[in-house]
């Protein structure tokens, strides 16, 4: 039987730092259970932190060493970006989360967690995405 291979979206993660409890508890489940994110996820949650949480660099390096430590990055490649393309073109996706989608799909992923795109959608017969907090 294959590994189920999932990806975690970036406001996935963000929800570790959440005062609700619940989405904060759900998040880290998942993160304990492993899987795949992106340099892209890695570049965001960079952004997120800095400038909303207001996180030091030292904090965000200890952040990000974490999540390197826990999950398997994806790089980002000009032909994961050449698919992202077709994928929002395709699918209707913003530019940024058609990369994260082309990234699982690179990965071999089957499940996408995400809170951003459409909870349900299969994207080319092979990716569910899947919203965990509903």
């Amino acid at each position: 039987m294959r590994e189920e291979r999932r990806f975690l979206d970036t406001n996935v993660l963000l929800y570790l730092h959440s005062a609700d409890v619940s989405r904060a508890d759900q998040a880290e489940s998942l993160v304990r259970a492993g899987g795949v994110i992106s340099v892209q996820v890695l570049n965001e949650l960079t952004s997120v932190l800095w400038r909303k949480f207001s996180y030091s660099w030292v904090e965000i390096d200890q952040f990000l060493n974490a999540m390197e430590q826990l999950l398997e990055v994806q790089p980002l490649t000009l032909d994961i970006h050449r698919q992202g393309r077709s994928l929002a073109a395709r699918y209707g996706f913003n530019p940024y989360d058609a990369m994260i989608v082309a990234a699982a799909q690179n990965s071999d992923c089957h499940t996408l967690y995400s809170e951003d795109m459409q909870n349900g959608m299969v994207v080319d017969s092979s990716l569910r995405i899947i919203n965990p907090f509903v």
